[in-house]
């Protein structure tokens, strides 16, 4: 069983037809004034935490959700649950909503997204010493939670991916120092791997004395796999049509675990990663993808030119 937590929200997703930079004057970001006309708007299911197990659930891998939400996500809730996910752990705040997060696109996939936190304010509530688990994921949440549940997994010997993403400006040197002591995987896009280091004053090999494996994403150039002992370049999966990028890196983790939790080599966990994430990017949202074991294991065929046994 893999656990996750993170956030559970609902995505407002955006498109906006041209570029940002093309209205942000440098020599004027002292003071920005800034409204964009976008052509689309989609209410999506999403959430660091309710993406990655919904991956986990097409790939039918066991996964449950501690996490909090509000009292209007009980269609949400519904949803996970037929897809596979174990929503127990899942709790609801009587008097406020669940968290929503407002993701504006460009044209060349720059995002801007406003976080409204919600119930995910509580979450530091919750503890992870009680449960049977075989394996953790400590994705973008409320910043004191995810200090706590690495704190709960260290205790319980539980290995756990750390993956602080857009919460990284939020938590202190010595938090973050303290989330890697148990770190089994961390993750991160380049610029997250980036701001991690520097405020941590790290080099790459002192960043691998720290964590076991280190995953960088690269968007369509794939992702970076690093150990001690070995640097794997993993390209990414090819898709039919690039549709939303919003949840793409979701999906990749989600691939990446659920060869990693059978004991695969790294090369093919990455490769699994990459293909998850294709089906998430063909698809206006973060969890309106859906595919089968077997659609899975011909697109990781096609693209990698080797058999997958799921």
């Amino acid at each position: 069983m893999i656990t996750v937590t993170g956030s559970l929200a609902f995505d407002h997703i955006m498109d906006y037809p041209g570029k940002f930079s093309d209205h942000i004057m440098s020599d004027r970001i002292h003071q920005i004034n800034l409204s964009f006309l976008v052509t689309t708007l989609k209410k999506q299911n999403g959430g660091t935490a309710g993406n990655i197990a919904y991956n986990l659930a097409l790939l039918k891998t066991p996964v449950s959700i501690v996490g909090m939400a509000g009292v209007d996500f009980l269609d949400y809730a519904k949803f996970l649950e037929e897809a596979g996910v174990d929503i127990s752990n899942i709790q609801t705040a009587k008097n406020n909503l669940t968290s929503s997060a407002f993701i504006m696109t460009d044209q060349t996939d720059n995002q801007i997204t406003a976080f409204y936190p919600g119930a995910m304010e509580d979450t530091h509530k919750l503890s992870l010493e009680s449960m049977a688990t075989d394996f953790a994921v400590i994705s973008p949440n409320n910043p004191q939670a995810m200090v706590k549940f690495a704190a709960d997994c260290q205790k319980q010997a539980i290995p756990y991916m750390l993956d602080p993403g857009m919460q990284l400006p939020a938590l202190s040197p010595g938090d973050l120092k303290d989330m890697l002591k148990g770190a089994k995987i961390l993750i991160g896009n380049d610029y997250e791997i980036a701001l991690l280091k520097e405020k941590l004053f790290l080099s790459d090999s002192q960043l691998l004395d720290k964590v076991k494996i280190l995953i960088t994403t690269l968007g369509e150039k794939g992702s970076v796999i690093q150990t001690k002992d070995q640097t794997l370049q993993i390209d990414s999966g090819k898709v039919t049509e690039a549709v939303d990028p919003t949840g793409a890196g979701d999906a990749y983790r989600a691939g990446f675990l659920a060869g990693f939790t059978k004991g695969w080599n790294l090369k093919t966990c990455g490769q699994m990663g990459s293909i998850a994430a294709c089906f998430a990017v063909e698809k206006y949202g973060t969890t309106s993808h859906t595919f089968s074991l077997e659609e899975f294991k011909k697109r990781y065929q096609e693209n990698f030119g080797e058999d997958l046994n799921l």
